[in-house]
């Protein structure tokens, strides 16, 4: 049988791809990137763009796309044959990658290239990729050339085992509730939950660590006791504090390791630390800047933050007779403080976004301000519940993309969105590729033969990953190193995202995208004013959570010594900028995942960054709505335009002041979230 992972006549064939296919695959397809690799660098080879993508970026191209196959799989349908077979595979594929990008031969015949003989486009993927050359370790000799290609290796292993051990210690937790531990919970949570230890032949309701059940027992459930368990098992997962077999996953040696790879790879490419390696080719100019940033937002946004706990204190004391709130019981003072401010719960307005009815509105708010159609596709997929769609303008494809709503076992917690394939003018056919994106959210699922009911955040996060996806399916950029996603500065590639965020606070925008689940009523107009004025509840507290992360993430990167234990930087940490600490056995670390397995190293600080200029772009449109109260499609033309479309053909600040006129200001950012 052909294996499906060599298969790149249209889309990837996921529900054929076993595990067995891994090794023979990724084997053929680097020994045709090895092949390329060797012509590319042939002396008899001219220093030309058009040449060097024909006889490299093709071959390399097609083993992205079947590992980029790979490794979707192992983060959405995990198993222990796919697990061995991906680990296995990894670093051949780490090793061929890092070999590439350090390669001198290679290097040389960039350099050799005449800027001037390359379009706009391509003039600044050859400057990334000069720049990727010297990052990559290309500049170095003898020693210190392999030191840095083994680090590469054992880094891109301990990050595949950081996220393992996190997906395995959330998995492996389970409590099975009674019915009088659960009182307060939501039914559609509670009737989850009991379906689920109906499954496993239990009694009660089983609650777990994944965020759908987790969050509900947090935000409602009356049993303090409950709260308690479930949160300590929570802050715990994935360390030397965990309860009985779960010390087993502890992270805190991989970070430690991590942290000194990191810090030895930033001095062979002669920095002084990763921050400084990390920054280079993002907005900001160095990791003081970031920092100094981090700062001036926290000083600004701390007074509201201890305005919010005083009141949470209060509240507490008042009303639910807790004079001493623990960390478990903030959540669900929280909610109850809501609920009585605003006379609304989150549960009430859950009822109200019936998933199917929110990808509607969603679709229907994109198709009328980018000028485009979505349209249902087909596609093979590696579970039922997955969708497939393309978009289409004056009935011309422009991307596709696949949908994954729902949270299950074997499926890394959070949301993300990633590339199955760029935007590419193909050097080897002259056919333009389309973009293909995959969005992945860990939804509730529906029970009782209803649909599966979002929360308000639920929609945020369905909104922000359709950002991201849009900047990569409505490019216009023919380079795939710069179309889309690709070549974005990391601290700018937020933008598209939070941008996006912003329309779920518009009342003309959600009353196309709610239905009761009972009545089929739209959103009515008192609630959501509850709902927007309610906005900014803990806004201060969290934007100095978010700092928090930000801070740890850039001093762990530049002021921190590997060898010593990372804890008390996380607490220095917290007593400058939280105004709620946590217990002394929580360990968020052994499970930030975004900087130690993501991606985001010293690079956290982004989604603070992008903010400001995802809200000062959203103030454009606030400034030029229409009567009717609808965003201005002009606008959203040259959004569209000068931001989208762009991709990373350009650097993120021209893209910015190309559609705003002007550099981005933290004003717009401070009012939306009431620290103005």
């Amino acid at each position: 049988m052909a294996n499906p992972l060599l298969d790149f006549s249209d889309l990837p064939l996921f529900d054929q791809i076993r595990p067995e296919h891994v090794a023979p695959a990724i084997d053929d397809l680097l020994g045709g990137a090895e092949a390329g690799l060797e012509a590319a660098v042939a002396p008899e080879l001219p220093a030309d763009w058009a040449t060097l993508a024909r006889t490299l970026d093709v071959a390399t191209e097609r083993l992205g796309r079947a590992w980029g196959a790979v490794s979707h799989l192992n983060a959405v349908m995990d198993t222990p044959e796919l697990r061995a077979a991906y680990n296995a595979a990894l670093p051949a594929i780490t090793e061929f990658w890092t070999r590439l990008g350090s390669d001198e031969r290679l290097y040389a015949k960039y350099k050799a290239m005449n800027p001037d003989a390359l379009t706009p486009e391509q003039r600044q993927a050859h400057k990334n990729a000069l720049r990727g050359f010297v990052l990559g370790g290309a500049e170095l000799q003898g020693e210190a050339k392999a030191r840095y290609a083994a680090i590469q290796e054992r880094q891109a292993e301990l990050g595949q085992k950081f996220s393992e051990n996190a997906l395995d210690a959330t998995d492996a937790y389970a409590y099975y509730a009674t019915e009088d531990e659960v009182d307060g919970v939501p039914p559609d949570v509670k009737a989850v939950a009991r379906a689920a230890a109906e499954t496993d032949g239990m009694k009660g309701y089983k609650l777990t660590l994944k965020l759908p059940s987790y969050l509900p027992v947090m935000q409602f459930a009356h049993n303090r006791a409950l709260r308690q368990r479930l949160y300590r098992a929570y802050v715990t997962r994935a360390s030397d504090q965990a309860e009985g077999e779960g010390v087993k996953y502890d992270n805190a040696p991989l970070i430690r390791e991590i942290l000194a790879l990191r810090r030895e790879e930033a001095q062979l490419l002669g920095y002084a630390n990763f921050g400084e390696v990390s920054v280079v080719p993002k907005m900001a100019d160095s990791p003081t800047e970031v920092i100094d940033f981090l700062r001036q937002l926290a000083a600004k946004a701390r007074p509201y933050a201890e305005r919010d706990v005083q009141d949470l204190r209060d509240f507490a004391a008042k009303e639910l007779q807790l004079a001493d709130p623990q960390p478990w019981d903030w959540a669900y003072i929280g909610e109850k403080l809501k609920e009585a401010r605003y006379a609304f719960s989150e549960q009430e307005l859950k009822q109200y976004f019936q998933a199917p009815k929110v990808l509607a509105g969603l679709f229907k708010i994109v198709e009328t301000l980018f000028e485009v159609a979505i349209r249902r596709d087909s596609a093979p997929v590696w579970h039922p519940s997955v969708e497939f769609y393309r978009i289409e303008r004056d009935g011309k494809l422009l991307g596709q993309f696949y949908l994954d709503p729902g949270a299950r076992a074997g499926k890394r917690g959070g949301a993300w969105m990633d590339d199955v394939r760029a935007r590419w003018l193909r050097p080897d056919n002259a056919q333009l590729q389309t973009p293909v994106a995959q969005l992945v959210c860990n939804f509730a699922e529906g029970v009782d033969g209803k649909p599966p009911l979002l929360t308000h955040d639920d929609v945020i996060t369905l909104f922000h990953e359709f950002g991201h996806g849009l900047h990569h399916m409505l490019t216009q950029v023919n380079e795939r190193d710069v179309s889309g996603i690709s070549g974005v500065e990391w601290d700018a590639v937020e933008l598209p995202s939070q941008f996006m965020e912003n329309f779920c606070w518009e009342g003309d925008v959600l009353k196309h995208m709610t239905a009761h689940v009972d009545t089929g009523e739209p959103l009515p107009r008192a609630l959501f004013d509850k709902m927007l004025a309610a906005r900014n509840f803990q806004a201060g507290m969290q934007t100095v959570r978010q700092i928090e992360f930000a801070l740890f993430d850039m001093l762990l990167h530049t002021q921190h010594d590997p060898a010593d234990d990372f804890q008390p930087l996380l607490d220095e940490v917290r007593a400058e900028v939280a105004v709620i600490q946590p217990p002394p056995f929580a360990r968020t670390a052994q499970t930030f995942s975004h900087i130690f397995a993501g991606g985001y190293a010293a690079g956290y600080y982004s989604y603070k960054w992008a903010e400001v200029l995802s809200a000062d772009a959203y103030a454009a449109f606030e400034e030029s709505v229409t009567p009717d109260g609808l965003p201005s499609v002009e606008t959203g033309r040259k959004y569209r335009r000068e931001i989208l479309e762009a991709g990373g053909s350009r650097p993120a600040m021209e893209s910015f002041k190309a559609f705003r006129g002007r550099e981005p200001t933290m004003d717009a950012l401070l009012r939306h979230q009431g620290m103005a």
